[in-house]
């Protein structure tokens, strides 16, 4: 049995429709250098979605390898239940370091999804220390993604990936989400009044019984790289002290380069009550994710055991060595590219080339925005802006399927191409993705007409 039978007949992928997947040829990765990954037949790939967003400095570098094999000598794993370790010992003091002045305290878990659902714990479980049992609510944002795990579902807005688990979900409303485009930095076709005067509305009206506000800043990424006006996050920040309630700051997707800084609350200057880390917190490595909190919020958790303050959650795997050997070399490196402005200039090129390949398509696109290392462009029939593909025609997916050809590793939403390379891309890759980009699109869009 091959390996492709061994895939066919035992694997079941994440996100994806396995009968379509078994109709198509398939990728079996073999190795990574860079921006670039090679499959087992020896092809030659330029990783564009950064291996679902994660990876920062490229694969195999060099000096991230040698930070996780120098502890792999020392130990892969040693439990943080009743006892530590160095290296989390330093990535948590460093990862408050990064946060805003308030934020002194670091919970570590192993994806997105559970830094999450850590923060709303914290969250529950600290309104109910202070005696306010009636603050059992979430608030969001519409088309928000904080995970799959039923917390995360429960407080997210993802529409057909959820909604059949709906039954199951705790008590979470959601408030429309701001909106901009952004191209080279320039904002325009602003929408902040809407979402930000029915926050204040509903916290006005229920901040007793609702415990946090939640949201991904900037970018929402799984709707499709939605991009907020840049004071939305500072204006909801302050709403949320106003009346007392929780931010939680998901910062999964946009933390560690993404837009061009560590973090987007200490850029903002906000004060959240909890950030939430991953994806590139290892800059694509190991599965690691942190939950930063304050004091004030820590402190509450503090008495006898016996009157059981204690927060009962933790993950086998939690601030894994490994995972935080290689946090912080990535963190190093990043802080180094920010400094010497090396990440700015790829920031730079990255959206020049994308305002020619928008024009390039622009009779079968529309709605095109870029912010930092992070672009998405939506397909339509061409010169049909108001039409969409057929549902079943998978157009998005059959671009992405002719990118392979044209040695580009894509995964498109529906029809919104997704372009989110890794931030090591030097300038003539990000030309060359561009350029094989526009011509899996044209050459998709002439074999529909045959």
């Amino acid at each position: 049995m091959n390996i492709d039978e061994m895939d066919a007949n035992h694997s079941w992928h994440p996100f994806t429709q396995m009968q379509e997947y078994l109709e198509k040829p398939r990728i079996q990765i073999d190795r990574g250098l860079g921006s670039w990954l090679w499959d087992t037949n020896g092809k030659k790939y330029m990783d564009a979605s950064a291996s679902i967003w994660t990876n920062v400095h490229g694969h195999n570098h060099p000096e991230l390898n040698k930070a996780i094999t120098d502890q792999l000598n020392k130990v892969a794993h040693s439990t943080m239940l009743g006892v530590t370790h160095p290296l989390a010992s330093k990535l948590s003091q460093k990862l408050t370091q990064l946060s805003p002045p308030a934020l002194t305290r670091c919970f570590f878990s192993d994806n997105g999804s559970n830094a999450v659902e850590i923060a709303l714990k914290m969250s529950f479980q600290y309104w109910q220390l202070k005696g306010k049992n009636e603050k059992v609510e979430v608030l969001g944002l519409e088309d928000a993604y904080h995970g799959d795990t039923f917390g995360t579902m429960s407080v997210g807005d993802c529409g057909d990936f959820h909604k059949r688990f709906q039954p199951w979900f705790f008590s979470s409303n959601k408030i429309p989400r701001p909106t901009c485009d952004e191209l080279s930095g320039v904002e325009t076709n602003i929408q902040l009044d809407l979402s930000l005067n029915a926050l204040e509305t509903k916290l006005s009206k229920d901040h007793e019984k609702i415990a946090c506000f939640i949201m991904e800043p900037s970018v929402q990424g799984s709707a499709g790289m939605q991009l907020h006006p840049k004071s939305y996050l500072k204006k909801a920040s302050q709403l949320c002290k106003k009346y007392k309630v929780h931010l939680i700051v998901d910062e999964v997707f946009v933390g560690f380069g993404r837009l061009g800084s560590l973090l987007i609350s200490t850029k903002e200057e906000i004060q959240p009550d909890f950030i939430c880390c991953a994806k590139g917190l290892t800059a694509g490595y190991i599965p690691l994710a942190a939950t930063l909190t304050t004091e004030k919020i820590f402190s509450t958790f503090l008495g006898k055991f016996s009157e059981f303050k204690t927060l009962f959650h933790g993950h086998t795997f939690t601030g894994n060595p490994l995972g935080c050997a290689v946090a912080l070399k990535s963190i190093e490196l990043l802080e180094n590219k920010i400094h010497t402005t090396e990440l700015n200039g790829s920031i730079q090129c990255f959206a020049k080339h994308f305002m020619k390949f928008k024009d390039q398509v622009s009779f079968c696109s529309k709605h095109a925005r870029q912010r930092g290392m992070v672009a998405a462009v939506d397909l339509h029939p061409p010169f049909k802006a108001e039409e969409k593909f057929p549902l079943d025609l998978r157009f998005g997916s059959q671009v992405c399927l002719e990118a392979r050809k044209h040695n580009l590793l894509l995964r498109p939403l529906g029809d919104s191409l997704l372009i989110v390379p890794p931030l090591c891309i030097t300038k003539d890759e990000i030309s060359e993705l561009f350029s094989n980009l526009v011509l899996s699109i044209n050459k998709t869009l002439s074999q529909l007409k045959q």
